[in-house]
């Protein structure tokens, strides 16, 4: 029916300019449908990439995204520093999207920690000056203080509702 049209490799830098801009005004599927151009005529345009997972986690609140293509994303990327620090991110957006939608506590509990593991991976081989890390670490924690989050006790695990084995995306 309709065919993709490709973008030029001339044309990859204002694209990857207008894709940051739709994502700064909260238009995250224009920003991940620009991306998902500019990879297809720079497969390895760490930028894209970036810019494209970070699109894609803007949109675990509310929409049917799952992590998984962002991780698989945050894999890709040139740089081992850059795979674990958007690994945690990565997390911690879900994180923050399975406690909006009131999903158990010690499930969100665990998704924080999960992203301060990663966090905590990046920290020593970031380079220097570079505190991202240190910085998405302490929002973390703050976040489980603030909520009063804590990790389950034997008696507190309940097994999610069968319609949630299908995907990650939270039962509602």
């Amino acid at each position: 029916m309709h065919e993709l049209k490709k973008i030029s490799f001339d044309s990859v830098p204002r694209a990857i300019s207008k894709a940051e801009r739709y994502r700064l005004l909260n238009e995250p599927r224009a920003a991940a449908s620009i991306c998902r151009d500019v990879l297809a005529a720079a497969p390895d345009h760490d930028k894209a990439t970036r810019i494209l997972l970070l699109a894609l986690t803007d949109q675990f609140r509310g929409a049917d995204v799952s992590p998984d293509e962002a991780r698989e994303l945050a894999s890709t990327l040139s740089d081992e520093y850059s795979r674990v620090y958007y690994e945690g991110v990565i997390l911690e957006r879900w994180a923050k999207a399975l406690l909006d939608t009131g999903y158990q506590e010690h499930t969100v509990y665990d998704r924080f920690r999960e992203a301060m593991d990663a966090y905590e991976r990046a920290m020593p081989i970031a380079e220097g000056g570079n505190e991202d890390a240190i910085l998405r670490w302490n929002t973390c924690v703050r976040i489980i203080k603030r909520k009063g989050l804590r990790p389950a006790d034997t008696s507190d695990r309940m097994d999610p509702p069968l319609e949630s084995f299908d995907s990650e995306v939270p039962y509602r």
